[in-house]
């Protein structure tokens, strides 16, 4: 100990250079010595305090910034890396789970496809002019409009089109429009209609409770629909072809315990721009995967709101519209199953109609389509446990593939697994996520997902970073619903610009989709592509598993999206 003291107090000198130079002076004070001024001593020794107090700053920083990152390595391993670890596994099973539920509804759609399982052979059909022991039932056709300026003649024109005998058929135009102009012109249109010897009703209401459901639920309390059957929906943007009730009626006449026939949706403006081109690839996979294999093996499938013709006694005896939900098709559908009646869908009968044309109007639509069915099952789920008029393996079924896989998770692993768990790893080697959860089932995902529309296969890649940019909005819609908060029963009507449909190239469409900077700003999105960013550009310096190749072009898309660079304008 004594050794080292003294080599302590040897090494202080040393270690002090102002010491040193204040016995300097003492040296230039001898007489005659002029070769340093007498002032030289303290300005040194100021250089030298600075010197000195500047390398300690240096070498305390140096201390600092090491002591952070061993903190920061204790911390990752032993608290982050544990959580994240726990967030893959979950991810990882969440995708187990919905490739499965897509592995299982394609072979489904694939078989009655090959083997050729049409509604035709697993019921019984007959066409209308074959079976003349069959008279024709009486049918109500309710349109639904809410300031549809752009549509409302093709669509009431396509329901007075449709063959069915005169004197057997009603149509009913709910308008809940606001706009007096517009009010003006449909209810005009409604009186031509009826001067050429149509029975067609003008049905208007002082509110607009319930939206849609409250119009279609105010419909049906007319007088004249005591004398009807069956009832046809179609929303504003629809166009049904002349035949569409001689191919769905007689699956409702000829079997009794079939209350809904659904047809599939055909896109007249898919290639009005790139926006809608991938829309049209994820809805015709819903159409001839999700609701075709639906109706094979369960004989059911959520209705899609329009498009489809409804039993009325079935919709009476499910509790007839309900407004509790932004879904209030879905809502209806699953309350008719529970009273025990089968569901048809009919992929060879299609139905013209319009994708959303602008990124406003389309993420209004999906945060309403991923919303309502969560919040539906919040408060149906106790009633299908309840209910006994279905088997066990339906109620398996309805909650667990329905409503959980499909409505709940598919949405929230997309976002949190692809979007916010695989980039976060980069940071944390300590963290592996299996060859199989990153690339596998994202690729089955991706294939099954590209047999509903075989031409758009070369736009798989847009389809995917697209996908995954707005399942962060679904997410956060599935949430809310989920938890009931915020806009839960928030409802934007989809806008309508019939640019397609009308062959009119008029310039008031495009005034309408032109949005402000402050509007067309996201700032979630914008948040979102600076983070991947850093991910990427991280994983590039230092990571191993090159996922930047995947997070660099997610970065963009979510940055094209945030600046509003999608779906601002509808090309010409």
């Amino acid at each position: 100990m004594e050794g080292s003291d003294a080599s302590s107090t040897s090494m202080l000198p040393m270690r002090s250079p102002h010491w040193h130079l204040v016995s300097r002076p003492a040296v230039a004070s001898v007489p005659g010595d002029s070769s340093v001024p007498p002032w030289s001593g303290s300005v040194l020794g100021v250089l030298a305090s600075l010197w000195s107090s500047s390398s300690l700053e240096e070498l305390k920083l140096s201390l600092t910034w090491k002591q952070a990152a061993d903190a920061w390595v204790q911390v990752r391993a032993n608290v982050v890396a544990p959580v994240l670890q726990v967030a893959v596994a979950l991810c990882m099973l969440m995708s187990v789970m919905l490739v499965s539920e897509k592995i299982l509804m394609g072979a489904t759609s694939l078989f009655a496809k090959v083997f050729r399982w049409r509604p035709q052979r697993r019921y019984k059909y007959h066409p209308l002019g074959e079976d003349m022991e069959v008279g024709y039932p009486m049918v109500l056709v309710q349109l639904p409009m809410y300031n549809e300026k752009q549509v409302y003649k093709l669509s009431i024109g396509a329901a007075c089109g449709l063959l069915w005998p005169s004197d057997r058929i009603i149509i009913q135009v709910l308008d809940d429009s606001t706009d007096p102009e517009i009010k003006n012109l449909v209810e005009l249109e409604c009186k031509t209609w009826k001067g050429k010897g149509f029975n067609i009703k003008y049905e208007i209401r002082d509110n607009r409770h319930g939206y849609k459901a409250g119009a279609l639920k105010e419909g049906m309390k007319h007088s004249y629909v005591g004398h009807c059957d069956f009832v046809a929906i179609f929303d504003a943007d629809f166009q049904p072809e002349a035949d569409f009730l001689m191919q769905t009626v007689p699956f409702l006449i000829h079997n009794p315990d079939i209350c809904l026939v659904q047809t599939r949706w055909k896109f007249v403006n898919s290639n009005e721009c790139m926006m809608t081109r991938i829309q049209e690839m994820s809805m015709d996979y819903h159409f001839k995967v999700e609701q075709e294999s639906g109706s094979t093996m369960h004989s059911f499938f959520g209705f899609n709101g329009t498009a489809g013709v409804w039993r009325i006694s079935a919709l009476e005896e499910a509790g007839g519209w309900k407004d509790r939900t932004t879904v209030e098709d879905m809502d209806l559908a699953v309350r008719a199953t529970l009273c025990g009646w089968k569901f048809v869908y009919l992929g060879n009968v299609k139905v013209k109609s319009e994708l959303p044309s602008t990124l406003k109007a389309l993420r209004s639509q999906q945060f309403r389509w991923s919303c309502g069915p969560a919040n539906l099952f919040r408060k149906i789920h106790k009633e299908i446990l309840k209910t006994k008029k279905v088997s066990p393996r339906k109620k398996i079924y309805l909650i667990y593939s329905f409503f959980i896989v499909r409505r709940i998770i598919s949405h929230t692993v997309t976002f949190m697994f692809y979007c916010v768990v695989i980039p976060s790893s980069v940071f944390v080697p300590e963290v592996k996520v299996s060859t199989w959860g990153v690339v596998y089932i994202p690729t089955t995902i991706t294939i099954l997902n590209s047999v509903g529309t075989p031409s758009s296969f070369h736009l798989l890649l847009f389809w995917i970073f697209f996908e995954n940019v707005m399942s962060m909005h679904r997410m956060r819609a599935v949430w809310t619903g989920l938890l009931e908060t915020g806009k839960v029963n928030e409802w934007v009507v989809t806008k309508k610009l019939g640019s397609k449909l009308n062959e009119q190239k008029t310039e008031e469409p495009l005034k309408q989709t032109r949005l402000s900077i402050s509007g067309r700003i996201l700032l979630p999105e914008l948040g979102m592509a600076l983070y991947l960013f850093v991910c990427a550009c991280y994983d590039l310096r230092y990571g191993k598993n090159n996922y930047f190749f995947y997070i660099y072009p997610q970065a963009i898309t979510f940055f094209i999206v945030g600046i509003g660079y999608v779906g601002t304008l509808v090309p010409s």
